[in-house]
């Protein structure tokens, strides 16, 4: 009987002990967030889209069959729930005097068509965070997908093409000087892609042994925010030619991202330009091309597509929601004439806009949405001797209908 005393008193003794290490560590702990998302959608036409048109990026050209009618002027709808949503936020013991916290982010949309409604991360990160100064390491959204200034459209493609939307394994270091933000950024690529000689792959970045470098300045009060930034990508398309000789050949990109946001009670306001070279790896217009091959040795030399684009939103929110969002992208060719091999995103997209109005009710933790997105997108070929403009272009137009149930816990 002495013995089990002694043991029980034990145990509640590590029991306390281990309690008051935990309470001393700062509440280590996780806790569970996410939301359960329905969308019902209906649209006009073909669309270049991801998992059954969730995501939709274009209207497919215009295609016309024998009897002269357009076989992509076809209206099509699908209802999912892919979006669904799970985080998990950890908190920690510091670490050298700064606040340590971590994330895990998953939803069902899968790693591609054929995983539809698996499981995938999304995001997965470590802050080490002091007064002054931060590091991010791990997945986590490009800096150029401003999490403070992005458009909050129920479509799950949140302003794409206009809106950089990529998510980068990186290294995230940001010094905080009162109202000023310096975030320097290096990343490598996983979900999101540069195109290349074998499709999307991450390798063209892997090769080049230099990863994708951002710098960005934010000013950031409580009604306003306004920042700008630059970064650079390095890519080696192929390490041995089409004659079986190594090559090294490169195509070096840059960018440039500016943006602004104001809150005035109830009213949100927020605007964005972005310039870049090759942003096919963001889910935008563009990407290179060849611009000339050795006939000897097989080595092509590479040329930037550039690209512009803009966006604003302006919504009120309360217990309801009423926003529009317009964006407006422009393909303008390349820096030098192509051989007519083009690694791009839409390259043959001359122009594309899009309107989105919606309308939300809010109550608790329920969210009801309609949304009508309008995507219109003059598609033609590329000149190769004009840089790669598009030439011949028509221009089509999608229609999307968009109802979302959204419970957030």
């Amino acid at each position: 009987m002495k013995k089990y005393i002694t043991i029980v008193i034990l145990i509640t003794c590590f029991t306390q002990i281990l309690k008051s290490q935990i309470n001393d560590q700062n509440a280590f702990g996780i806790k569970f967030t996410g939301f359960v998302k329905y969308d019902m959608f209906y649209d006009s036409r073909v669309t270049q889209s991801i998992r059954e048109g969730h995501f939709l990026v274009f209207p497919e050209r215009e295609v016309l069959n024998s009897e002269n009618k357009d076989i992509n002027a076809k209206p099509s709808f699908n209802f999912l729930s892919l979006q669904t949503r799970v985080t998990g936020k950890i908190t920690g013991p510091e670490f050298f005097d700064a606040k340590t916290s971590g994330l895990i982010e998953g939803e069902f949309f899968g790693t591609s068509e054929t995983d539809l409604n698996g499981f995938r991360l999304r995001h997965a990160f470590v802050k080490i965070d002091w007064e002054s100064f931060s590091i991010l390491a791990g997945q986590f959204w490009h800096p150029m997908f401003v999490t403070d200034c992005s458009p909050a459209t129920i479509s799950f493609n949140t302003g794409a093409p206009f809106q950089p939307f990529t998510r980068n394994p990186q290294i995230r270091f940001t010094i905080k000087a009162n109202k000023i933000n310096i975030i320097a950024a290096a990343m490598s690529q996983r979900d999101f892609q540069s195109n290349g000689p074998n499709g999307f792959s991450s390798i063209y970045l892997r090769n080049s042994l230099i990863p994708d470098l951002h710098l960005q300045f934010q000013y950031k009060e409580s009604n306003y925010l306004f920042g700008f930034g630059g970064g650079f990508k390095s890519l080696v398309p192929r390490t041995v030619t089409t004659k079986n000789l190594t090559t090294d050949s490169r195509i070096n990109s840059l960018s440039a991202i500016a943006y602004a946001k104001f809150n005035f009670e109830n009213i949100t306001f927020k605007l964005e330009g972005v310039w870049g070279q090759n942003l096919a790896d963001m889910t935008m217009i563009g990407g290179y091309a060849i611009k000339s091959v050795d006939t000897t040795t097989g080595k092509e030399e590479y040329t930037n597509m550039n690209t512009i684009s803009s966006w604003i939103e302006v919504s009120y929110s309360k217990n309801i929601e009423i926003a529009l969002f317009a964006g407006y992208t422009k393909n303008l060719g390349a820096d030098e004439n192509t051989t007519g091999v083009y690694y791009t995103r839409g390259g043959n997209i001359d122009y594309q806009f899009r309107l989105s109005p919606r309308f939300a009710v809010i109550s608790g933790n329920t969210k009801i949405a309609t949304e009508i997105e309008i995507t219109s997108a003059n598609i033609g070929v590329n000149d190769n001797n004009d840089k790669g403009k598009v030439i011949n272009g028509k221009e089509v137009t999608n229609i999307r209908g968009l109802i979302s149930f959204i419970y957030n816990f």
